[in-house]
């Protein structure tokens, strides 16, 4: 099993999905950090050279931003929306959607679970 910026990639997936495992890389990334490193992209995890990883491993570290340091940058760019106050900000510290969606129907991602309504009978 190759370890790739922290992640433990699965042994049977193709190298090019197994990059995408790693926060921060997606399919397109990953074909172009291997197309960087001259590896096929066909290649299993499991048979991927040291060499190849280590190639791999070099490329993510040197230029890009992924797992850890990636989560933090998004983390503190929010704290500093919700810092200033921006209306995105607030969206955020409400938990309500922040890019203009509805909220009478739907949201239910960042709204939660619905909360039953107290004192709300139907008449007969």
């Amino acid at each position: 099993m190759a370890r790739i910026a922290g992640v433990d990639l699965p042994k049977n997936e193709r190298i090019e999905i197994g990059l995408t495992r790693i926060f921060g890389v997606g399919r397109p990334l990953s074909r172009k950090i291997l197309e960087e490193v001259n590896v096929s992209p066909t290649v299993r995890v499991k048979d991927l050279s040291d060499e190849d990883a280590v190639k791999i491993r070099s490329v993510i570290e040197r230029d890009y931003r992924v797992e850890g340091d990636l989560r933090r940058d998004i983390s503190m760019n929010i704290k500093r929306l919700i810092d200033i106050g921006s209306y995105r900000g607030l969206r955020h510290r409400s938990g309500l959607p922040v890019r203009g969606q509805r909220t009478k129907t739907n949201a239910r991602t960042r709204k939660g679970p619905r909360k039953a309504v107290v004192g709300k009978k139907k008449e007969a």
